[in-house]
Parts: structure tokens; sequence; C-alpha cells
């Protein structure tokens, strides 16, 4: 199990100081809107590899009128102590330390993996391929830390594509190069998107039939669906090389690198009916939501080289009828991980029992009440 046993915050968000004692289960969180519950989730979500579930800037997170800088600190279940902080200066710095002595996002991957659901995500499935793409990329790099800088690499090479087919003229040479860089990253997210995607397929199979619905899913894109017919690297590669330098002269026109991984879409049907995602109900959209949340900790917890999941949910509950929230619970419980939740209020999460801590959150504090 996957469990954090203290939160400490200092100039956070809302959070002046905080000093958040915990005992392992689940956490509900729960209080007025705008007291700082969201506010616990992100500071969790950023002992994890990005930006958070917020995607804000570093600077952004920091106390209004703070003096400089941030930190957010954890002990986790085995004792370990990690912490992340802002540093503040010659520009802004994230700085991980674990037992005190520093380290980096991918040492604390090593520890921690964390998925959360918030409710900016509920318009996934009617939104473009973009937001598919930003929740599978999500996904992926829970289960594969790496996956985030391939995507930069990625990004920042075919910028300066961009920048090439924008002038009208491209010399051959240059392009050849900046164009290796992005298939090579590009080849690295598809095969990353394709192993995740398969793994989540295997965990929605493993999950219990009820009231969050399974999903089936696949991926648009010509190097996903290389790598799921079992394409290696070099051959990914090599075909979206050629891509990149076939496309050139329609590229041009269009001012932009129009194919590639940058394009690529979840496909999401939702199974009971048969019917893409996009096309079912506001509420089935959010159960269909919360199951594939659901399987991505399962998959997580399946896989035998990390720990159990982390799970943030900003919301979850209250949109549930009671059946459902009783339902999320007992999932909850048989996944392994910890599960942060928050609510207006506390009468939520009533069904959880004696398995879980109540903390009350008041503008800026929070204490635990059982």
């Amino acid at each position: 199990m996957t469990a954090l046993t203290r939160l400490s915050l200092t100039d956070f968000r809302n959070y002046a100081s905080l000093a958040l004692p915990l005992d392992g289960r689940h956490v509900c969180l729960f209080g007025a809107n705008g007291a700082g519950k969201t506010n616990l989730l992100e500071a969790v979500s950023q002992l994890g590899p990005g930006r958070g579930l917020r995607s804000a800037t570093l600077p952004e997170m920091m106390r209004k009128d703070a003096p400089g800088g941030w930190t957010v600190a954890a002990t986790l279940d085995n004792d370990q102590k990690i912490g992340v902080a802002l540093e503040t200066g010659s520009g802004a710095k994230r700085n991980v330390r674990i037992d005190g002595a520093s380290a980096t996002a991918s040492d604390l991957a090593d520890l921690i993996r964390i998925v959360w659901l918030t409710p900016s995500m509920d318009g996934v499935f009617r939104g473009g391929a973009s937001d598919r793409r930003r929740f599978l990329d999500r996904q992926v790099m829970a289960h594969v830390p790496s996956h985030g800088r391939a995507a930069s690499r990625y990004e920042q090479a075919m910028r300066e594509r961009n920048a090439l087919l924008e002038r009208g003229h491209v010399d051959p040479a240059w392009a050849d190069a900046i164009e290796a860089r992005m298939a090579e990253a590009g080849a690295e997210m598809a095969i990353n998107r394709a192993h995740v995607l398969e793994a989540l397929q295997v965990a929605i199979e493993l999950r219990p039939d009820g009231h969050f619905p399974k999903a089936d899913l696949a991926l648009e894109g010509e190097a996903e669906q290389a790598a799921l017919q079992g394409d290696d690297f070099k051959s990914i590669f090599e075909t979206l090389a050629e891509t990149f330098r076939t496309t050139r002269r329609r590229d041009i026109a269009a001012g932009r690198t129009i194919d590639g991984p940058h394009r690529s879409d979840l496909v999401v049907i939702h199974r009971p009916t048969g019917a893409p995602a996009r096309d079912a109900s506001t509420g089935q959209q959010k159960a269909l939501l919360i199951g594939l949340i659901l399987a991505s900790a399962g998959a997580l917890r399946a896989d035998g080289d990390g720990p159990a999941p982390l799970l943030l949910l900003d919301e979850a509950a209250a949109h549930l009828d009671p059946d459902r929230r009783a339902a999320l619970y007992e999932e909850l419980g048989a996944l392994g991980g910890q599960a942060w939740l928050t609510g207006t209020e506390r009468f939520l999460f009533e069904a959880f029992g004696d398995r879980a801590q109540r903390v009350r959150v008041d503008d800026g504090a929070a204490r635990v009440e059982d």
C-alpha cells in the first residue's frame, strides 16, 4: 500500500502553514466552497511527476504575499520523508528531497504514483482530440513517468520545425536533424501510449460490472496503431521520420506540422450501449470517467514495478447517488492505495465507515475530526 501519514505545507496557495497528521486510511476533505480542499489535493499532486492537477506554474501556487517560495512535504507509510519546494531567486526552480537528501522527480516517481479526477475533466469526451489526448497522457505519465520528458522533447522539436515551415523555405539538412528528434520522441510517446492503453483495457476487464460502466478503448494515430500492432521502436521512428520528410511541402503551405503524435486521439466506447462516449448522457459520461480512473489505478496496482497509487478525487462523490457513492468507496477500498476525496458536506462520506479519516477544511486550515 502507498499512503501518506503526514502532510505539511508552507505558503502553498491559501495555506500559510499546515501540519496534517494522518493514519494511512483514506482521507475525506469536507468544507465550504473556496475553503482550500482542492488546494490540498493539488499539494499532494505535486509529489508526483508533472505540473499537478491544475497544471499551474510553480509561482502560481505560492501564497499571496508570501516572502518567497513554498514547500509541500509528506511522510509515507514506510516512514520515508519526501518533499517538493519552490526555490525563488535566480528563476523559479522545483527542488525535490527524499529523506533530507536532494533527489530528482524520477526518484520520487519510484516511491509514489498519483492518479486524479477533477471537475474540469468532466467534458473530456465531448471536447476535442486534444482534451482526450491530454487525459490519456496524464494516465501514461502515472505509469511511465519518463513520458512527460518525451512529450516535452517532441513539442520543442516541433516548435523548431514549425518555425522553419513559417519561413517558406526549409533547409533539408536542418529539417532532417529536427525531424529525427521529433521522430525519436514521437516513437517513444506512441509506444508508451499503446502500452498503457493495453494495460487499461486489461484493468477494465478485471473491474466489477455495475455502477461504473466498462469502456472499450482504441487509439487513432499512425504511430500508436503501429505500436499496438507490435512494431518496434526503430520501425516507428523510421515511419515518423519519413512522414515528416515527405509532408514538408504541404506543411509549409499550412504553416505548421499536420501529422504526428500531437494529433492522435483516444477513442472511448460506452460498452453497455456500444455508442461513442461523446454521445452518452452527462451522467453516463461521469460514471464512465470514474470507471476509467479506477481502471488506471487498478492497472498501476497490477504493475509490479511500481507502488500502489494515490487517488485524488475532487468533488467526485457530490454528483453520485448514495448507491453509486457506496460502490465507489467499495472499489477504492479494494485498490490497496490511499484515496483523497473532497466534498462540501461530511455526510457524503458516511458509506466509508471507519475506512477513512474525515478532515474539516476551513479557509486555509484543516483538522482531523475522527
